[in-house]
Formats: C-alpha cells, sequence, structure tokens
C-alpha cells in the first residue's frame, strides 16, 4: 500500500497545484490512499464547503486539518456532513465533525486521525499523548496514520518515538518548511513536517512584503496570502499491509526553480 500526503495547502495558488500535478502523482507513484492536510486552503485560513467539494473531485481520501480548523465559520454548520474531513482530536468544539476515518485497503482498516501539539500551540484541550492513548483504545483498526499539526519539531520526534510501534505513518504539519528528516522508525514512515503546498516565493504561503512589515515595521497588517508561481510539497509512505510496517518514506518536492 501506498499512501500520498501532501502538507498544509495555502490559498489558491496551493489548491491549483493539487489540481494540476495531483493526478500526476497518483499515477507516477501508484498510489492508493491521498491524505491532505486542507487546514489553510481558504484564503490561509480554514476551509469552506466549495473547497471541500473541490478536493472530494479530485479523489482525496481524507482531508486532515489544524489549529485554523474552524476558522471559517460556516464549517460549525457544514463540518458534520463532510465524511472524508478530520478535524483535530484534542482541539475546541470537540463535538463538532470527526477526529479519525476509517479506509480500507487490501482486506486491513487504516485509522487516519489528526492531531494538534501542544508546544507553542493554542485552542488545544488535551495532551496530544492522552488524545493518543484514547483513540487507541477506543478506535480498533489494523493499522494508524496520523497528521501531527504541531510547532515544535522535539514534541513531534517524541511523539513519532513513543507511538512508532503502532503507527505506520506520523507525518508532521503546521511549518509549512519541508524538514530533511524522513525516516523509518520501527513501524512507522515520519517526517517532521511535510511542507506545504502555496507559493513559492512566500513566507509560509503569505505576502512576503505584509510579513515584513509586521515584523520588521510592527504595522497592522491584512492576512494576504502570497501569489505566484506555486510549490507542492509530501510524502510517500509505502507500508507492507501483511506485516502493518512502513518500509519506506520519500519526499516529494515540486518547486518552480
Amino acid at each position: 500500500m501506498k499512501i500520498l500526503f501532501l502538507g498544509d495547502v495555502v490559498g489558491s495558488v496551493g489548491r491549483l497545484m493539487i489540481n494540476t500535478h495531483l493526478k500526476e502523482l497518483i499515477e507516477k507513484n501508484q498510489i492508493d490512499i491521498v491524505i491532505v492536510n486542507g487546514e489553510n486552503s481558504a484564503h490561509g485560513k480554514g476551509i469552506t464547503s466549495r473547497i471541500y467539494n473541490g478536493f472530494m473531485e479530485n479523489k482525496i481520501d481524507v482531508i486532515t486539518m489544524g489549529n485554523h480548523t474552524f476558522s471559517k465559520g460556516e464549517l460549525l454548520m457544514s463540518i458534520d456532513s463532510m465524511d472524508a474531513l478530520v478535524r483535530p482530536i484534542n482541539m475546541e468544539p470537540v463535538h463538532k465533525g470527526q477526529n479519525h476515518k476509517i479506509l480500507n485497503i487490501n482486506g486491513k482498516t487504516l485509522c487516519v486521525t489528526n492531531i494538534c501539539g501542544q508546544i507553542f500551540m493554542d485552542k488545544t484541550c488535551e495532551n496530544p499523548f492522552d488524545s493518543m492513548d484514547n483513540l487507541l483504545d477506543q478506535v480498533k483498526a489494523d493499522m494508524y496514520f496520523v497528521d501531527f499539526h504541531g510547532e515544535a519539531t522535539s514534541e513531534k520526534i517524541v511523539f513519532a518515538n513513543h507511538y512508532s510501534d503502532r503507527c505506520v505513518g506520523i507525518v508532521g504539519t503546521h511549518t509549512h518548511v519541508q524538514t530533511a528528516d524522513e525516516r523509518i522508525i520501527n513501524k512507522c514512515g515520519f517526517i517532521s513536517d511535510a511542507g506545504m503546498c502555496g507559493a513559492y516565493d512566500s513566507v509560509l504561503g503569505r505576502d512576503t512584503k505584509e510579513v515584513t512589515d509586521l515584523m520588521v515595521h510592527c504595522l497592522r497588517t491584512k492576512y494576504t496570502v502570497a501569489v505566484g508561481e506555486g510549490v507542492l510539497s509530501g510524502v510517500v509512505i509505502e507500508v507492507d499491509t501483511d506485516k502493518c510496517a512502513a518500509t519506506s518514506i520519500k519526499r516529494i518536492q515540486i518547486r518552480p526553480y
């Protein structure tokens, strides 16, 4: 089984990169399951029904989220009808949407979940380790895959080592910068951050001048998503479904130059 995971999709440029390259990536890598982090897909914060439906047209199996899950108010009304969307298990409001999705592949079940880190993060209502323990106790599956949405690399690495015998994939998101530490830990394919799908010349997908004005000149700014040529980042994890163990993880990055 091959899982394609694409990092945080930021705005219209990120969505365009998905529309342009996903089909070829699936065919070239013989992908069985596609998971995409969509928490920044609606103008940099949140997701809308229209964007969700666009992802579904691209045959995406699971859309994971993060700290901006409910940035668009309409999601509170529509999230329960979005069968492919998985919100963080430890972020309020916990009663809205689903915190995991079960997929069936080659006679085995894969549970995909989404967890937020606590270091330098807000809105979490439970320690990520407690959340994962509860999920493993309550949701039975042959294999588990985690989108760990967090700021601190150390927290992601500790989480991966702690659950490496229970998960076939633990992929970090949120920092938007693809790391070069992909590896197999025990039975688990891991990378600290998968990177982003968005404008290449930007600050994590945001307009560079605007972020510079904020940080250097302390000017009040809007939240402007960058435009221009895009980058697409992610990983392919290959899993031996008989052994329920990852056998390889490969970084993917399509960039303009």
